[in-house]
């Protein structure tokens, strides 16, 4: 979380004090661990399916989310955001970041897109950031960013292709698989959206506002598409505290954080790296089998991702 009032200075917005930028650990630290954490959602992804209805799930992940947030800035005494264009626009981030990225993305693997797929899928959210820079904020992307984002999804592609040989294409309907890539582009213009004057903020004050459009979005889903089933297991439960602390609270503000201070092309094309980090995980945590082509695939990916961030 950033340090200072959390007070909107001009020209300078939601940014830290200016003695943070002299030191670059953190920015070199906060891409590493946000990769980590980000890849992990998959693998908590999968975990749940068997214990509860991901509908219901997401939406008291975000509802508990959206708690510890607002008592993090109310104890803190920071800034909250005002007015309606201010307060708008963090329920449209975190609607379109979260709400609107999770739900369809989770009912596309519960209708059985495997995991795999929805991680190629994902593995697009850099390329469509980049057109959207390009076509509609008219920012020139270097030959270097482009290399960078074609290398890394080659790399992904080469550490999916296993599975995906191995997929019965029976479940890869058009339908599904177009909400996925909706999905996916939802999270991409949210992220954009963190970009605007409009998104800034202290993240605890503005990430609760943030994930209370997310809650909104997902408590309405889980009525209509969820089912009630929540056994209430240890395992369970264990899940949804890891899923709102560490991938939520953590791994969502470091991405708030980074898109801040970044250019949105060069943060977003960490995400090349999260499906080759997932297989990692996979083949660690649940003894998933690697073959030689994904270990060059992760390379690849990797040589992408840095490439792309230069």
């Amino acid at each position: 979380m950033p340090e200072g009032d959390g007070r909107i200075r001009p020209g300078r917005p939601g940014l830290c004090p200016s003695r943070n930028f002299a030191n670059p650990v953190p920015h070199i630290l906060a891409p590493l661990l946000f990769v980590l954490i980000w890849s992990s959602g998959f693998l908590v992804g999968r975990g749940v399916a068997a214990y509860a209805d991901p509908f219901w799930f997401l939406a008291l992940r975000f509802t508990c989310v959206c708690a510890v947030l607002a008592c993090a800035a109310i104890g803190a005494r920071v800034a909250w955001p005002r007015g309606v264009r201010h307060v708008g626009m963090h329920l449209l981030a975190g609607a379109l970041m979260s709400g609107f990225y999770l739900g369809p993305s989770w009912w596309a693997m519960s209708r059985d897109l495997p995991a795999g797929i929805m991680a190629l899928i994902g593995a697009l959210q850099p390329l469509f950031t980049a057109l959207i820079a390009v076509s509609v904020q008219r920012k020139r992307l270097t030959g270097a960013t482009w290399a960078g984002l074609a290398l890394g999804f080659g790399g992904v592609a080469l550490v999916l292709w296993p599975r995906l040989a191995a997929t019965d294409s029976s479940a890869l309907s058009l339908p599904v698989v177009m909400l996925a890539a909706a999905s996916i582009l939802s999270l991409t213009i949210g992220s954009m959206v963190q970009k605007s004057p409009w998104a800034t903020g202290d993240l605890r004050s503005a990430g609760a506002i943030q994930n209370l459009g997310a809650a909104v979005v997902l408590v309405g889903m889980a009525f209509v598409f969820g089912q009630p089933r929540w056994d209430g297991s240890p395992l369970l439960w264990g899940y949804l505290a890891y899923a709102v602390l560490v991938l939520s609270v953590a791994g969502t503000s470091l991405l708030i954080w980074m898109m801040r201070r970044g250019e949105a092309t060069r943060t977003t094309a960490l995400l090349l790296a999260v499906p080759p980090l997932s297989a990692l995980q996979g083949w660690f945590i649940f003894g998933e089998t690697m073959v030689p082509l994904q270990i060059l695939g992760f390379a690849v990916a990797m040589a992408g991702v840095a490439l792309a961030r230069r």
